[in-house]
């Protein structure tokens, strides 16, 4: 059972545009990122307890009109564990350019821990989707603001309007409550849905991608997951195994052909880092810091008006709500001991975003604005016998 959902997850048929694309993940394009084992899923939910839901709003073609359409947009969350309210992850987050936001960064910073689920959305958005948030918050947990304590939405944000009717805001409370409703531990649907709808990354369609690593349990056995949105770089800095495909891409194209994808935006990407490694917020906050890392080995440079967030939590201790007693027990790994977490969470930050390329597809969105998937066929070309 678990092949199968891999394989419905790792090659998606879709219709873009005015054709049927076949849409494959990178490893099973033979694109292998370095060393360590992915996990059954090679995604975040690989991370025990780790859920990832998703809305995706598709309508309208032609002109813009602002506040009514095209859409092509969406809401994507991820929820740390179950009852995060009452059993709190350690976190982490850094920032390595700041032209975006990710709301709630300055509790986490200061708490050391997450309580909430993560959401990520476009710019305009954010506040509809924080809302939508909190009430799911408080219906389940009705006391919060009245006996219980009040909150701060994590909420984390690309620009879609290349595609997108921005303005519209057209993400509303109801659709973040469906996609945490609807988030599942199993296969996580990558490319052009949800929050990843609107987006594009090295100038080609981008979106949602993720991926894992398992360690061998001399290392400790632990896992890392990854989930991007990644909606940043150019072309000509795109990097694909060590190759710079972005270069090379167009070489045998016309200029005319080059002239309708310039890719010129500086864009922003998000990551969410999830671990069942026992870090505690110091350690995530230098794990986050590794998985730019990743983010570079794919070619970004984060420009200046790029918005690069990274938030990491571990799954491993249970930080308690109000707990009774004045101290409570955390297990810890030795910072001599976390190397392997870090090479991991750089191969998997790497692995997600070509799984965010490789699986998006062409969307033309408002203007007749058009978001080129990036060519498989062509990708295999150029990298030739480095894939396996």
């Amino acid at each position: 059972m678990l092949a199968l959902c891999c394989l419905l997850v790792s090659c998606i048929r879709a219709h873009a545009g005015d054709a049927e694309e076949i849409r494959s993940r990178a490893r099973d394009l033979g694109i292998v990122i370095g060393t360590y084992a992915s996990g059954p899923l090679n995604a975040i939910t690989d991370v025990a307890g780790v859920k990832v839901g998703h809305t995706t709003l598709i309508s309208g073609q032609g002109p813009l009109k602002p506040g009514l359409g095209p859409v092509r947009t969406g809401v994507t969350v991820v929820i740390p564990r179950d009852d995060v309210w009452h059993k709190k992850v350690p976190a982490g987050s850094f920032v390595l350019n700041g032209t975006g936001e990710m709301t709630g960064l300055a509790w986490v910073s200061e708490a050391g821990f997450l309580e909430y689920p993560i959401a990520l959305t476009n710019t305009l958005n954010v506040p509809r989707v924080a809302n939508g948030l909190m009430t799911w918050m408080i219906g389940h947990y009705p006391e919060i603001g009245i006996t219980d304590d009040t909150l701060t939405p994590v909420v984390a944000e690309c620009d879609d309007g290349r595609l997108n009717d921005i303005q519209g805001r057209h993400v509303s409370e109801a659709d973040v409550v469906a996609a945490l409703d609807s988030a599942t531990s199993g296969p996580v649907k990558e490319g052009t849905v949800g929050a990843g709808t609107g987006m594009v990354s090295y100038g080609f369609k981008g979106g949602i991608g993720s991926a894992s690593r398992k360690l061998p349990d001399k290392e400790g056995g632990y896992t890392v997951g990854v989930l991007v949105n990644a909606n940043h770089g150019r072309r000509p800095e795109l990097i694909v195994a060590g190759v710079p495909v972005g270069r090379i891409y167009d070489a045998s194209s016309s200029a005319a052909a080059r002239a309708v994808q310039p890719g010129q935006s500086e864009g922003s990407i998000i990551i969410v880092v999830a671990t069942d490694a026992p870090l505690d917020s110091r350690q995530l906050t230098r794990l986050a810091k590794r998985a730019a890392l990743g983010l570079a080995r794919t070619g970004s440079t984060a420009r200046h008006g790029s918005g690069d967030f990274i938030l990491a939590f571990s799954t491993a201790n249970i930080i308690p709500h109000y707990p009774e007693d004045p101290t409570y027990s955390l297990t810890h790994l030795s910072d001599a001991h976390i190397n392997p977490v870090i090479t991991a969470t750089v191969e998997a930050t790497e692995e997600a975003i070509l799984n965010a390329l490789t699986m998006a597809t062409t969307v033309v969105g408002r203007d007749g604005y058009k978001a080129e998937a990036i060519s498989l066929e062509r990708l295999r070309e150029i990298l030739g016998s480095r894939t396996r």
